[in-house]
Parts: structure tokens; sequence; C-alpha cells
């Protein structure tokens, strides 16, 4: 007499072979989406964060400024250093790179790469010749002996202007950068938020320095 026999379901066969089964599958599909998901304004929510906390630094630069300026060591001051038709220029380079830029971004909203990567390059033109006039005028001031440790008010000075020179230079790599990316792979969401981040980089800067200008440079010249 044959012994009975008993038929295994599929589904029990398929759990002891080892198989996953279905709801971890689903489970496990969905966990990769979520990985794999970017949060549509997440970039531009951790920039404005980032940016914020430039706030606070240059603040504390401004701070250290407004305690510090007016000790000149029997050195000399603002008034016998600074050159406002110069500082003028160099004002308005930035503010037009400002202007361009606005221009890149209205050609990028239109699909437009070669008029989008002209006005990025002219941004960067002015940006140049911003860096520039501020280099010149750093060398100039050592030259004549009112380099950084002559005294406290130009400790502050350099500090201040020259960490806005060094966020100029920044975005100006970063601007390069990104003309190299859109040129290799277009218009993707990811150059876009990246043009959209610098977009907001670069007008902070202008902002900032059109307090150094006024707080610094016209004041500076008062008695």
């Amino acid at each position: 007499m044959n012994a009975p026999t008993m038929e295994i379901p599929a589904a029990a066969m398929a759990i002891s072979a080892g198989e996953p089964k279905a709801a971890d599958t689903a489970a496990a599909s969905n966990r990769f989406l979520v990985l794999e998901h970017h949060p549509e304004n997440g970039t531009l929510l951790g920039f404005w964060l980032y940016l914020m906390s430039d706030c606070l630094i240059f603040a504390c630069l401004f701070a250290c400024y407004a305690v510090l300026g007016r000790s000149y060591a029997a050195g000399p001051s603002g008034a016998d250093l600074f050159d406002l038709p110069v500082v003028a220029i160099n004002t308005s380079l930035l503010l037009l790179s400002s202007i361009t830029y606005g221009f890149a971004m209205l050609a990028m909203q239109r699909k437009r790469m070669q008029s989008t990567l002209v006005w990025l390059a002219i941004t960067g033109l002015f940006g140049a010749g911003f860096l520039y006039l501020e280099l010149s005028e750093f060398t100039h001031l050592i030259q004549e002996g009112a380099g950084p440790g002559r005294s406290a008010f130009l400790s502050a000075f350099f500090t201040l202007v020259g960490t806005h020179g060094l966020h100029v230079t920044f975005g100006l790599i970063w601007l390069v950068t990104l003309m190299v990316q859109l040129g290799q792979t277009g218009f993707t969401p990811a150059n876009r938020r990246r043009l959209q981040c610098l977009s907001l980089f670069w007008h902070f800067l202008d902002v900032v320095w059109i307090g150094v200008f006024t707080f610094v440079y016209l004041m500076g010249v008062l008695p």
C-alpha cells in the first residue's frame, strides 16, 4: 500500500525555496524609490539655510568693523586711503554682473543654450574685473604701508572686504563649472537647480557689497 502523498501549495514552496514575498518585494521597491527621489525644493531650502549662515558671518564682520573702524593707531584713515571713483567703478561691475546673470536665467527659462552661456560668460567677465580692481586696491594699500597689520581699522577692513572677495572667487569657479556642465548635459533638472542656487548666491554677494560700499567706503571718507 502506497503512502499518501501531500500536495504542497506553490506559495509554500516559494517560501521554502527562499523566494521573496510579493509584499517584501514591494516594500524594497518603495524604499528604493524613496532613496532615489529628490525633493522638489530640497536643494533650494538647503541653500537658503547656507545663505543664512553666511549672513551671520558677514554680520559678525560688519560688527567688528563697526567697533574697530575708527581705531587708526595714529595711521591713515579711510579718507586718506580710499579712492572712491575706482570703488564706484568696481561696484558698477558687480551690479552689472547681477543684471547679466538675470538675463542668463531668462534665457535658461526659454531653453536657449547659446544665449545662456553668453550671458554667463559676460557675468564671469564682470566678476573677474571686480576681483582685479579689488586685488589692485589691496596691492596698492600694502605697498603704501597700509597693510592689515598697520592698525585695527585696516585689519577689520581687509578681513571684511577680503572675505567678500573670496566669495566672489568661489562664485566664479562655480560659474565656470556650471558652464561646462551645461555644455555637456544641457538643461537637466539638476543643472537648472544649480543655476538657481548660484543666482541666489550671486545676488546675495551684491547685497553684501552694497553694505560694504556704503558702510566702509562712503562712511569711511567722512571726517
